[in-house]
């Protein structure tokens, strides 16, 4: 597939927070249309101010997915320590699912912590439901770290991964 990762446009921000919003309620990973979270998942362009907010995009120019890269001093990483960079609300639309889309995503996130000075690994926060982004995750090498995992909201458990970075994968 061509596909194309780079930082999102001002342009792109309002359909990227609806294929977030989209993917998150379609996987039945909120509690519906009223939940809270949905504003910040929309909140792309404040994500962009204050952190990295890539796009994958297809040949035509059409937004497929994204996610946040968070490096070291954004106020957009959950768990990441001094050392660490973090990534959240990777999402893909529908028809770029099963195409590739969110691995190079996660790729593009590798390869920004990989070159930036100081950072010795990535981390994530994942529902446990997240199935095929798990799959993602495990190929390019990132470990489990369940002493981290935690409640951002009472009852709501995120698994935790981690990336070392060492040599590319």
């Amino acid at each position: 597939m061509d596909l194309t990762i780079r930082a999102a446009e001002p342009g792109e921000y309002a359909v990227l927070g609806e294929i977030i919003a989209e993917a998150y309620l379609g996987e039945s990973l909120l509690d519906g249309p009223q939940d809270p979270y949905l504003l910040k998942l929309r909140a792309v362009g404040q994500r962009a101010a204050e952190a990295e907010v890539l796009v994958a995009l297809d040949a035509y120019g059409a937004v497929l997915g994204g996610v946040t890269y968070a490096a070291p001093g954004t106020p957009w990483r959950d768990i990441a320590g001094p050392d660490e960079a973090e990534f959240r609300m990777l999402a893909v639309a529908r028809e770029g699912r099963g195409r590739g889309v969110g691995e190079a995503l996660v790729r593009a996130c590798v390869e920004r912590a990989r070159s930036a000075d100081g950072v010795r690994a990535l981390v994530l926060s994942t529902q446990p439901a997240m199935l095929a982004a798990h799959r993602i995750y495990r190929r390019l090498g990132f470990l489990r770290t369940p002493e981290r995992d935690w409640e951002p909201v009472p009852g709501l458990r995120l698994m935790t991964f981690r990336l070392e970075l060492g040599a590319p994968s």
